[in-house]
């Protein structure tokens, strides 16, 4: 959750885009929610752009069985891999699920990686039902063969599946993020690629599954519409959501 969100606030939205009202919740209390469903009872939270106002958004939305762990990534302005890399010196308890603040999820996700991923590996969720992303050419793009990942990239021209932003990792992701570095900076995109060049990246069909990200207004909207469509949307009756 380091990043400023730029692309959201563009819009008009001037929240740190983790608690930007979805329906009546801020959106990643739809994140903590499923983790504590699939068993997670340790947060780590990376953060950086604004981050003492999102921690203090953040800190009613955690639930009494939930520990919060707050990591700090003083080089926030960076790609992804460097905020997952902030956790390297963290006592992660592994394999550990990694998901994006801005990403929606069914907690069938989580209980897909948890069932068929492989904890010495480096799992990701992928989606196979490319005709219901809704910004295709903004998504990133995965090759498979044989339920491994061959391939990762926006720019991809063949593809089969699409990345759902929701992994369980193995303690290695990190050295494969240290190797992937130029100049200091990777994104998580170019971790995964080692590991995919070494056979140790994993593809779980998440199946019918839903998902969504959140990075503009439009996709915003979009959640709102799938979350009342599938039922999933309840009225909270305090501030907080259970989540671990």
């Amino acid at each position: 959750m380091a990043g400023a969100g730029s692309r959201l606030r563009a819009s008009g939205r001037v929240s740190p885009k983790p608690l930007v009202p979805l329906l009546d919740r801020p959106l990643v209390s739809y994140v903590i929610e499923n983790l504590q469903s699939a068993g997670v009872r340790r947060l780590h939270a990376v953060v950086g752009s604004e981050s003492e106002a999102l921690l203090g958004g953040l800190m009613p939305l955690i639930p009494p069985d939930m520990k919060l762990r707050p990591i700090r990534n003083r080089e926030w302005q960076k790609q992804n891999g460097v905020s997952l890399l902030a956790a390297a010196s963290e006592q992660l308890s592994c394999p550990f699920f990694l998901t994006m603040g801005d990403h929606l999820f069914d907690k069938e996700l989580l209980i897909a990686l948890l069932r068929e991923g492989d904890p010495n590996d480096l799992n990701l969720a992928i989606d196979r039902k490319i005709e219901d992303i809704f910004d295709l050419p903004d998504a990133m793009k995965i090759q498979t063969r044989d339920g491994r990942i061959v391939a990762i990239s926006k720019e991809l021209a063949r593809f089969d599946a699409i990345d759902t932003g929701v992994f369980l990792c193995p303690s290695d992701i990190f050295a494969y993020l240290h190797l992937a570095q130029v100049g200091g900076d990777c994104s998580l995109a170019d971790g995964v690629r080692l590991m995919a060049r070494d056979g140790r990246a994993r593809a779980i069909d998440v199946g019918d599954a839903w998902w969504q990200d959140v990075d503009t207004a439009e996709m915003l909207a979009r959640a709102e519409e799938q979350l009342l469509l599938r039922g999933r949307w309840q009225t909270s009756t305090r501030a907080t959501v259970a989540a671990e």
